[in-house]
């Protein structure tokens, strides 16, 4: 079976121009892996690109929820509602270690956006589009009950509350599963590989890429029948890349969400609310943070590291002092922050907030395969239907290949039979785990971040590095994450498997250096490498708290 590590990586390129691949997939994020998992499960060859570290760009900077678009609502975007709303319960089946069913309030106040009725009717069409389970359907909550679930909460003019049922998420990890799980289903998947140009046959269609080892700078030549643009918010730049520039127009949108300590601002119940200038935004409390998010600004700006402005942390803080004002918090409580850019199909006279999330596919003169637009929550069914299409195709050519079977497929981590006994294996695996001397907290953390891949962790107790002056816990996951989750840089660690720059930043802080030199030793770097790598961790906590 393949590695998801460092070293599979060196194998896949010292093999990779001798190798004809049925479809090469740019991008790394949800979109792409998810494509990836489906085309290599139904007998495709399939090799995935990504410039940079999996999850890097969108898909570890969103919301982190799995929800169907409770607003799309407003927008009569029912179809999408309904589609989203049914991937919901899916991704939860198939990862319950990183997707958790929580009741989200919905607040109404005298002349809201949202009124007694129009919530409970809305909610209402909103369990039956996404097919909601009996237990987690809507309830309508009076003014008591809803300051009970969130004493916070603006007192002068609510009504009550609308109480639903969202899904919770670790973006960035949930990525990570799709990709363990295709590479274990056989597909290749290389970060740091930057696609510099097309190939071409003589008729003028693509028939492969030159990529970019973006670690030692050498080039290779790859062969592929299929080419997929993945790539997030650079779609754009990609087709721009092919001799027929077709296709639709982008517009990158900048979603920022700022994390506050749970002792200055204590909120209890994930809330979903309007504000004064027609935004919905969520305040969400998570491992004894509270983050809230997001803006919804036009980006024009550097697409690999968007910057969070002033402006942009003045404007949740007024909506944290607009629905919460009794919490006071202010720019010195941020604690860190995310911003992400989201690639919107653009449609005419329409803001940012109002522009479908709906997904497209198209496909230029020369078989170059774009899909731009879609919402995290409905990355499954968006790569089913571009593997429908890939198969489509390549049948034309000779190739056959089954149907999508993802939809009852366990991810990385997720292969319980039920997800109903995820809590209880988390407490006999984390009373397992504390005889090698780990405490109880740390043991149930590791359970519930790593699901059925916690023995394999546990399993490397014996080979991990001695006396490297971490708390073994963190060298355990550490070393996983080296061995099985292809990670390259500190910054993969830190932001995307663990998502520690963004909720517990002083965490970072006290163990960063022991980290970096595990990292050093264990992956054989020149000193000139360490101290790069160390200059970019520094960078990324800097921006966070910036």
């Amino acid at each position: 079976m393949k590695k998801f590590s460092y070293m599979d990586r060196n194998r896949v390129l010292s093999g990779i121009e001798g190798d004809e691949y049925d479809v090469i997939i740019i991008g790394g994020g949800i979109t792409g892996t998810g494509i990836a998992l489906d085309c290599t499960t139904r007998g495709l060859k399939t090799l995935l690109v990504e410039m940079q570290d999996f999850a890097a760009g969108t898909s570890s900077r969103s919301t982190k929820l799995i929800h169907g678009g409770l607003r799309y609502l407003k927008q009569f975007e029912v179809k999408m509602v309904a589609d989203v709303g049914k991937e919901r319960a899916i991704v939860y089946e198939n990862a319950p270690h990183v997707t958790h069913p929580e009741w989200m309030l919905l607040p109404i106040y005298k002349k809201g956006t949202f009124g007694k009725y129009s919530t409970s009717i809305g909610l209402q069409v909103y369990d039956f589009l996404a097919g909601v389970k009996r237990r987690e359907k809507r309830k309508m909550l009076s003014r008591d009950e809803t300051l009970k679930k969130e004493p916070l909460l603006k007192k002068e003019g609510l009504l009550g509350g609308g109480y639903y049922v969202e899904y919770r998420t670790d973006d960035a990890r949930l990525t990570i599963e799709v990709a363990k799980k295709a590479v274990e289903k056989g597909a290749d998947l290389l970060s740091y590989t930057e696609m510099e140009e097309f190939l071409y046959t003589s008729d003028a269609r693509l028939s492969g890429v030159y990529i970019k080892d973006m670690l030692t700078g050498n080039r290779f030549r790859v062969n592929g029948k299929k080419i997929v643009n993945a790539s997030g918010p650079w779609v754009e730049k990609i087709i721009g890349m092919d001799r027929k520039i077709d296709g639709k127009s982008l517009l990158h949108t900048k979603g920022v969400h700022i994390v506050i300590d749970g002792a200055k601002f204590p909120l209890r119940q994930p809330i979903y609310f309007d504000t004064p200038d027609g935004r919905m935004v969520f305040a969400i409390p998570r491992s004894g943070k509270a983050y809230v998010g997001t803006t919804d600004t036009v980006f024009e700006d550097e697409l690999q590291h968007p910057q969070v402005t002033v402006k942009d942390k003045e404007y949740l803080l007024k909506c944290i002092e607009f629905m919460f004002p009794a919490a006071s918090v202010g720019l010195d409580d941020i604690e860190s922050t995310w911003s992400g850019v989201r690639p919107l199909i653009h449609e005419a006279g329409k803001g940012p907030s109002e522009i479908s999330r709906k997904d497209e596919v198209w496909i230029s003169e020369t078989g170059l395969i774009t899909i731009a637009g879609g919402k995290l929550t409905g990355y499954r069914k968006m790569a089913e239907t571009v593997t429908n299409l890939l198969c489509k195709e390549l049948r034309n050519v000779g190739m056959q290949s089954g149907s999508s079977i993802t939809k009852d497929l366990k991810l990385s981590g997720g292969e319980f039979n039920n997800p109903k006994k995820l809590p209880n294996f988390i407490t006999s695996k984390a009373r397992e785990i504390t005889s090698l001397g780990i405490s109880i907290e740390d043991a149930t953390n590791i359970a519930a971040l790593y699901g059925t891949n916690t023995d394999v962790i546990v399993n490397l107790a014996n080979e991990v590095l001695k006396e490297t002056g971490l708390p073994l816990s963190i060298t355990l996951t550490l070393h996983y994450a080296i061995k099985h989750e292809m990670i390259l840089t500190p910054v993969d660690y830190f932001m995307r498997r663990t998502g520690t720059i963004f909720f517990d930043i002083n965490w970072v802080e006290t163990w960063k250096l022991s980290v970096i030199d595990y990292m050093a030793q264990f992956m054989e770097w020149t000193q000139e490498r360490k101290e790069e790598l160390t200059e970019e961790l520094e960078l990324r906590i800097l921006e966070a708290k910036a």
